[in-house]
C-alpha cells in the first residue's frame, strides 16, 4: 500500500494512519482529512501503460492508488456488486456542443454504477476500509444515494448497515435500501440532523461511520471518476469540468484524482472544476462569491435531494478546489434542473435525476454568461440516475397522453395530436 498518512484541511497536521480514524483532532469535523501518498514509489512501480493493460474494468484497476492493503482488495473477488464500480461510460454530446458554441461536450454517466450514482465509488472503498478494521457494522446518513450504495455494498461483504435518511428521501431511494436488507431510519429533519445522529449513533454503538467528508475514504472512492476521465479521453483530460454539489465531496473526489494523476507526472494540469449548486442550497456558491472559506449553513430547499445540504460538511477543501483550478460556483433554479432533465435525455439519451442534471443547466448557464470560450472542451459528471425520483420527471415532461383503443377513434386522435 502506497498511502502513508493525513493531513488535515484546516490546520495542516499530518498523521500516521493508525493515529487518527476520521477527523483531524485538533480542528474536530470542520478538519477533513487528506490522505497522502508516496508518488515517488507510485511512479516506480505503476504506469499507464501498466493501467491500460490492467483486466479489470473497474474502480480497482486503480488498486495501488486506493488506501487499502492487498489482502483486504481481495475480497473484491466474488463480492457481488463491488466487482463492478466504476469504469462508468463516457459519451460524446455533439448535439450538445453544437447547439452550446463549444468544440467539445463530454458526459460522464455514472448512474450506471451498480447501485445507479456516483456514492458507489466511496461506499466500496469505505465498505473495504470497514472489513480491513475487523467491524460488523457500517452507518451513514444520506439523503439516499450514499445510503443505497453502502446499503448494496455492505449486503455483497456481509456487514450490516444502518442507515439514517430524511423522512422525504424519494420512495425509490429507500426501497433500494430496504431491498438490500439495510435497518433504515427515516429522520423527522433534513439530511445535516441525520449527519448528526449518525454521528453519535456510531460513538454511542461502536459502529464504522461512512458519513461524507467525515470518513476520509468517502474522497479516496470517488477520486477514481478522475483516473477514468484520463483513460477514458485517451490520455487527457476536459478543459472544464462541471459537477453538482452538496457536501462537496465528490468535487472534492474529483480534485484529488487530478491531483495525484499531476503529481504523478500523467498530467499537467487539473481541469477548471464549476461546482454547481441549487439555488435553494448554495452555502458554498455564496461563500464562494464573497470570498470566503468558511460558510454560514442555512436550511435547503431544492427538489434536487441529493445536493439538498444546508450544512456542506467538505466546505473547505471544496472551496479550494475550484479556487485553486480557477474555476467558479453556479447556481441554478428548481427550473433550470427539471429543463435540464428534459434537454439531456433528450440530447444525449441520458437520464438524470434532479441533482445530476443541476451540473447540465450550470453547463447551460455558464454559456448564457459568457463564462466559456468556444475552443474549450468540456466534461459534465452526471451523478446519479433518473429512475431514483420519478416524480420529478414526471415534473420535467408532464403525463402521457390517453387515447382510444379503438382504431377509427385513435386515429382521429393521433390526427388532431400531431399537427
Amino acid at each position: 500500500m502506497f498511502a502513508i498518512g493525513f493531513r488535515c484541511g484546516r490546520c495542516g497536521a499530518t498523521y500516521d494512519l493508525d493515529e487518527v480514524r476520521y477527523v483531524c483532532p485538533r480542528d474536530g469535523p470542520e478538519g477533513t482529512l487528506d490522505v497522502l501518498y508516496d508518488y515517488e514509489r507510485l511512479r516506480a512501480t505503476t504506469s499507464p501503460a501498466r493501467l491500460e493493460e490492467h483486466p479489470s474494468r473497474s474502480i480497482w484497476r486503480y488498486a495501488p492508488l486506493l488506501p487499502l492493503r492487498p489482502e483486504t482488495l481481495r475480497r473484491v473477488e466474488g463480492a457481488g456488486v463491488l466487482q463492478a464500480v466504476g469504469w462508468t461510460p463516457l459519451y460524446r454530446a455533439e448535439r450538445t456542443a453544437r447547439r452550446l458554441g463549444l468544440r467539445a461536450v463530454y458526459i460522464k454517466d455514472d448512474g450506471r454504477n451498480p447501485t445507479a450514482s456516483f456514492k458507489d465509488r466511496a461506499s466500496a472503498v469505505v465498505a473495504l476500509k470497514a472489513i480491513e478494521e475487523g467491524v460488523s457494522t457500517i452507518t451513514t446518513a444520506s439523503s439516499g444515494n450514499a445510503a443505497a450504495a453502502l446499503a448494496g455494498m455492505a449486503a455483497a461483504l456481509d456487514l450490516r448497515a444502518i442507515i439514517f435518511v430524511p423522512h422525504t428521501a424519494p420512495e425509490a431511494k429507500v426501497a433500494q435500501l430496504l431491498i438490500y436488507g439495510a435497518r433504515v431510519f427515516l429522520v423527522e429533519g433534513a439530511y445535516d440532523e441525520a449527519f448528526d445522529l449518525t454521528l453519535a449513533a456510531a460513538e454511542a454503538f461502536g459502529w464504522y461511520c461512512r458519513n461524507t467528508a467525515y470518513n476520509p475514504f468517502t474522497r479516496e472512492g470517488k477520486k477514481t471518476a478522475a483516473y477514468e476521465i484520463w483513460e477514458q479521453m485517451g490520455g487527457r483530460v476536459p478543459d472544464r469540468l462541471f459537477v453538482s454539489v452538496g457536501d462537496g465531496n465528490i468535487l472534492t473526489g474529483l480534485w484529488k484524482g487530478f491531483r495525484d494523476l499531476t503529481a504523478l507526472g500523467w498530467i499537467e494540469r487539473p481541469p477548471i472544476l464549476m461546482g454547481v449548486q441549487a439555488e435553494g442550497a448554495a452555502v458554498l456558491a455564496r461563500a464562494w462569491v464573497e470570498g470566503r472559506e468558511d460558510i454560514h449553513p442555512e436550511p435547503p430547499r431544492t427538489i434536487a435531494d441529493s445536493i439538498a445540504v444546508g450544512q456542506p460538511r467538505d466546505a473547505r477543501f471544496a472551496l479550494r478546489a475550484v479556487r485553486e483550478t480557477g474555476g467558479a460556483f453556479l447556481t441554478v433554479a428548481d427550473e433550470e434542473i427539471l429543463a435540464a432533465m428534459r434537454t439531456l435525455a433528450q440530447e444525449a439519451g441520458v437520464f438524470a435525476e434532479p441533482a445530476a442534471a443541476a451540473a447540465f443547466a450550470g453547463l447551460e448557464k455558464a454559456v448564457r454568461e459568457g463564462l466559456m470560450r468556444e475552443e474549450e472542451t468540456v466534461l459534465v459528471m452526471i451523478t446519479g440516475n433518473g429512475l431514483k425520483d420519478i416524480p420529478s420527471a414526471m415534473r420535467a415532461v408532464g403525463h402521457a397522453a390517453r387515447i382510444s383503443a379503438e382504431i377509427p377513434t385513435a386515429l382521429r386522435q393521433l390526427r388532431e395530436a400531431i399537427r
